[in-house]
């Protein structure tokens, strides 16, 4: 089993679903946003078509993209707002949340990626 890099159309395309996923299923089922997290790394591991190594992998990027973007967004505005004091707060903040983003997605997100992967095959 090959593990190459991370396939940004299916992540970005995973990203997506993981914010239309919930909204969809939140007025008929009760914790929407863990089965649509699971459910876009599922669609997610189907698309890599890594086996589940790959789908775990990619889900997991998939579910923090979000994370990853808003740290950015952090350490820019702090920066423009408060100089280098901002730059390291942002810088900071931003890294506390990718690392517990990246836990929760690899809970949610990763576990149904990997089962879509092995399910897509190798």
């Amino acid at each position: 089993m090959v593990f190459t890099m991370v396939k940004w159309g299916a992540v970005i395309l995973g990203f997506i679903l993981s914010i239309v996923f919930p909204y969809i299923l939140s007025p008929f089922i009760g914790h929407a946003s863990i089965l649509g997290l699971f459910l876009a790394g599922f669609v997610v591991g189907l698309m890599v078509n890594e086996g589940a190594s790959g789908g775990f992998w990619n889900a997991t990027v998939a579910g923090a993209f979000g994370g990853i973007l808003v740290a950015i967004l952090l350490t820019i505005f702090g920066t423009a707002l408060a100089g280098p004091v901002g730059f390291l707060i942002g810088a900071f903040a931003g890294g506390v949340l990718v690392l517990a983003l990246l836990i929760v997605s690899m809970l949610f997100m990763g576990i149904g990626g990997a089962i879509g992967g092995f399910l897509a095959g190798d």
